[in-house]
């Protein structure tokens, strides 16, 4: 297959995300656009070396392949993007391949095999990152023994890529819709009621605090304090800690819930969860396809047509894998098809 190979210095930041030019979702095109645009924009304005790699799962045909319909970097840039594609021969090979045109998870950890950064950052095409999260990359201070989340606030879809990213990220800022994930103190982030008075916000949290230590076991208790929800979004460590963990569990199944099996098993082998500040977020472009967005009924409809794995069992191997601080050992050893030469172009400026 064709490789291009570019000489270039190691990136401090591997940031990995998947997709495919077939515009899934709604709007698909446009969000990983606004994604792409403000990488080039931020890796401009902050010193620090990132690659971006889009890992092109079972590309349609008939279609484009991303590089040609997403934005290239320009004389100016510092981002250097990196497509791999994994065809549909290797798609074909697992048993839902009719029913789940992209395996997102799976494609990530083709991702992370060929990363060449020092630490990775698993996250999605919809996205624009605050110039705050951008600032803490610069100053290049990651621990190699913890691994690292940010909430996700999503944003209305309105957002215009007409705009410039400054206008963008003012948009992003003022209009969070919901906020998804933990507080850096580890706790879930209470109601905007709770927040306004500090006395019963601390009572709530001593209270749960207490039930939680006095009821669960210590494994469950861990998995109480780690910070899963849209986890997909942001994982960040380093690449030995993903090698560590052997990536995503590699399952042939929706990608919901997998993301979460990830950075259980970095806790379980003991490195450290961080959570960043609020304003050290990821800005989510909303889509009424999304899961969050379903109503019972619909997600009822969804998992008839696409097989899954439930919240119980990633739950309770969660708490065997804590309480005996082993890995999942689901991969074989050449998972991310670390043993396939798959097409790449590189991209630099």
């Amino acid at each position: 297959m064709r490789k291009t190979h570019t000489i270039m210095s190691a990136p401090y930041l591997s940031i990995v995300a998947s997709s495919r030019n077939d515009n899934h979702g709604g709007d698909m095109t446009k969000r990983m656009r606004l994604f792409v645009n403000g990488l080039l924009h931020q890796t401009r304005k902050y010193k620090v070396a990132v690659e971006l790699i889009i890992v092109e799962w079972n590309p349609p045909a008939g279609r484009g392949l991303l590089h040609e319909v997403l934005p290239k970097p320009q004389s100016h840039d510092k981002l250097t993007i990196r497509y791999i594609v994994v065809p549909n021969t290797l798609h074909q090979q697992y048993r839902f391949a009719d029913v789940l045109p992209l395996y997102q998870m799976i494609g990530k950890n083709v991702g992370i095999r060929r990363a060449k950064g020092k630490f990775v950052l698993c996250t999605n095409v919809d996205l624009l990152f605050s110039n705050d999260l951008f600032a803490f990359f610069e100053q290049q201070q990651l621990d190699e023994n913890s691994f690292y989340r940010a909430n996700r606030c999503d944003i209305p879809n309105t957002i215009e890529e007409n705009w410039s990213f400054d206008k963008q990220h003012a948009f992003a800022e003022e209009n969070i819709m919901e906020r998804l994930g933990f507080a850096p103190n580890k706790t879930i982030l209470l109601a905007p009621v709770l927040e306004k008075n500090a006395l019963v916000a601390s009572i709530v949290r001593k209270l749960v605090r207490i039930k939680r230590y006095f009821f669960n076991t210590p494994s469950s208790v861990q998995l109480w304090q780690l910070d899963t929800n849209a986890c997909g979004d942001f994982t960040l460590m380093s690449k030995a800690a993903w090698e560590d963990i052997q990536g995503y569990p590699e399952l042939d199944l929706y990608s919901i819930h997998i993301d979460s099996m990830g950075v259980i098993a970095a806790l379980a082998l003991g490195y450290e969860q961080v959570i960043l500040p609020p304003t050290a977020c990821t800005y989510h472009i909303y889509h009424k396809t999304g899961w969050g967005s379903m109503n019972d009924l619909e997600k009822v409809h969804f998992w008839h047509k696409r097989p899954g794995i439930g919240w119980d069992a990633v739950h309770n191997a969660g708490k065997y894998l804590l309480a005996n601080k082993v890995r999942y050992d689901i991969n074989a050893p050449n998972w991310g098809f670390a043993d396939v030469d798959l097409q790449e172009i590189c991209l630099t400026p």
